[in-house]
């Protein structure tokens, strides 16, 4: 086992209560835990923003996870900076197989990219080599089945070429090319009016935020539950907005958040009692990716963020604790937890 840094050793220590503190108790009640973690405050001077999601599957900060023969399939990716991207780049170093939906609009640039190199650097593991997708499948999570996509967007240009993008046509994909799937990470949100105040925002803007940030969650699993293997994970990513005031995080978004959060409650119930899947959220902090820079302020609230952690680091544990509960074979116990890192 290689050495760990303070902070997983924190982690691990901290996880040794899970048994108790969160998961399924046998009279059927869930814990929402927090795990809090505090040490001197460094500087607060920063050179820049951070762009980039880190796996952390290199280096001696990497969780000791083996997850060879499992296979993942990840919603949301549509490029290397995000944390889709970074959970896939940390799940492929510990073994896994990695399945990627792309946004329909972004699916030609990203897979261009992908073939050219562009991201190769993005790619490296700690042994040397690329991670490798297998397949990238076409996916608007917005749409269920065929029959929800409106004619005006079947007729958008941007969608023209591609085929069995809705959640529905994905899973079924998946199904007749691999049969079944371990993993199920859901990194994807969207809020059209995300810019504008609550007071401001239409009824349209608000379920569009709901629909695609939060219902999208529900409507994976419900389609994916069926090829899970029993004991697989599903994981989705929240913000601490869900709970606390973050103005400027608005359009509808940390309503989405907050549904998601309840959501992932049931449906680790539910799962669990189905399918014996793992059901988990994970609020990882601010990050300046493609997506969130529609916000328009997303470097002050990393700025933010940054100067008033306990830890003043990048953002690597959070992934290094997704990775933690994807793992599928050591941490059956853990049924629903909710963490802001």
């Amino acid at each position: 086992m290689r050495p760990a840094r303070l902070l997983t050793s924190q982690i691990l220590r901290a996880f040794r209560l899970l048994p108790r503190l969160a998961g399924s108790t046998n009279d059927g009640r869930f814990c929402n835990c927090r795990i809090c973690y505090s040490s001197p405050l460094s500087s607060s001077k920063r050179s820049g923003v951070v762009i980039r999601a880190m796996s952390g599957e290199s280096g001696p900060q990497g969780l000791p996870i083996d997850l060879r023969g499992k296979r993942a399939f990840i919603a949301g990716v549509a490029d290397d900076n995000g944390y889709g991207w970074a959970i896939a780049k940390a799940l492929a170093a510990a073994g896994a197989e990695i399945l990627v939906g792309t946004w329909v609009p972004a699916l030609n640039i990203f897979e261009t990219s992908l073939r050219r190199g562009k991201f190769d650097e993005s790619r490296k593991l700690s042994d040397g080599s690329l991670m490798e997708i297998v397949k990238v499948y076409p996916l608007d999570a917005v749409y269920d089945c065929p029959e929800d996509v409106p004619e005006d967007v079947k007729a958008n240009k941007r969608y023209a070429g591609s085929s069995n993008w809705t959640v529905k046509e994905v899973a079924e994909s998946v199904k007749n090319d691999f049969g079944s799937i371990d993993i199920l990470v859901h990194s994807l949100a969207n809020g059209p009016e995300v810019t504008k105040p609550l007071l401001e925002t239409s009824r349209r803007g608000y379920l569009a935020a709901l629909s695609a940030s939060s219902y999208s969650f529900v409507s994976l699993l419900q389609h994916f539950l069926p090829i899970m293997n029993p004991g697989g994970a599903s994981i989705s990513l929240t913000y601490i907005a869900s709970e606390r005031t973050i103005p400027g995080y608005g359009g509808g978004m940390s309503s989405a958040k907050a549904a998601l959060e309840s959501d992932t409650r049931v449906l680790a119930f539910e799962a669990g009692r189905k399918g014996k899947i793992r059901v988990n959220t994970i609020s990882a902090g601010p990050l300046g990716s493609r997506a969130a820079k529609a916000i328009g302020f997303i470097e002050k609230m990393i700025e933010y963020s940054y100067v008033n952690a306990p830890l003043q680091k990048e953002l690597l544990a959070g992934i290094q604790i997704s990775l933690f509960y994807l793992n599928v074979e050591q941490h059956f116990f853990i049924i629903f937890i909710q963490m802001h890192s």
